[in-house]
């Protein structure tokens, strides 16, 4: 690549990267104004990542302007590290995504989850009560066991319902209680549970209660985060290539930045 070329492209990638973190740093600020306390949650870390990128690119394109080799090292350093971090954390994330797999209900157009199934990873965080307690409250208050009975007007319609992990592990009971469903909302708990299982008595109708404790819930939120996570892998894969392009580039910078340097 070219003396000037190299140190053209760096300066305007990371300019545009400066003007990106800034739009990421301002929805972070949005986040914690608008949304409630569960969603807050995630405002720190979309601050956090938007204060690194604005920082990384600050330092590259302070760099390639002013052509100071001593910043273009700096800029590869921070950047190297972030690479590693992007390399490890997919790695990582594929690894305890990697189990869990739900079975199908028979006479249903869903499936149901069991926590057993997934990784030790999950077992271990989501059978945290303080964790759980959290994630509980947020559970209840997003109201999505309650929008149910709006949802599907009759049975025919609930039962012939695609429901999300969620859904069906946290809103119902599990099919082999044998709860006869009155409705999207409420199940006839008269009836002796034909399964030992322990979330069958865990269940209630309450919307507050539902089976929110129950590992048929667990494990649907294992399900949902499994599959969110899998797709924050594949973005990072994306990245980690178009952050390696970059890497690149900004090698091609610093060494032209050290020649001119030398010249002069």
């Amino acid at each position: 690549m070219g003396v000037g070329t190299s140190t053209f492209v760096t300066r305007w990638i990371n300019f545009l990267t400066m003007l990106s973190a800034i739009v990421v740093i301002m929805f972070g600020v949005w986040m914690s104004t608008h949304h409630d306390s569960c969603r807050k949650s995630l405002t720190v870390p979309v601050l956090g990542l938007g204060a690194v990128i604005f920082l990384i690119s600050m330092v590259g394109f302070l760099g390639a302007l002013k052509n100071w080799s001593i910043l273009l090292w700096i800029y590869l350093i921070l950047l190297f590290l972030v690479l590693v971090g992007i390399l490890v954390f997919t790695v990582l994330v594929f690894i305890v995504t990697n189990d869990g797999s739900g079975h199908s209900v028979t006479g249903l157009r869903y499936k149901e989850y069991q926590l057993q199934d997934y990784s030790s990873w999950f077992l271990k965080e989501l059978n945290n009560s303080h964790n759980w307690e959290r994630l509980r409250v947020c559970l209840v208050k997003s109201e999505d066991c309650h929008k149910l009975s709006k949802k599907y007007k009759n049975l025919k319609q609930y039962k012939l319902a695609k429901l999300t992990p969620m859904e069906a592990g946290c809103c119902r009971p599990p099919s082999e209680c044998g709860y006869p469903a009155v409705n999207a909302s409420y199940y006839d708990l008269t009836f002796h549970p034909v399964s030992p299982n322990k979330d069958c008595k865990r269940y209630k109708n309450s919307q507050a209660i539902k089976c929110y404790d129950c590992d048929s819930c667990k494990a649907g939120v294992a399900q949902y985060m499994k599959t969110e996570w899998r797709v924050v892998a594949i973005f990072n894969v994306v990245l980690f290539v178009v952050l390696s392009v970059i890497y690149f580039v900004g090698c091609c910078a610093r060494r032209n930045a050290s020649r001119s340097h030398s010249k002069g």
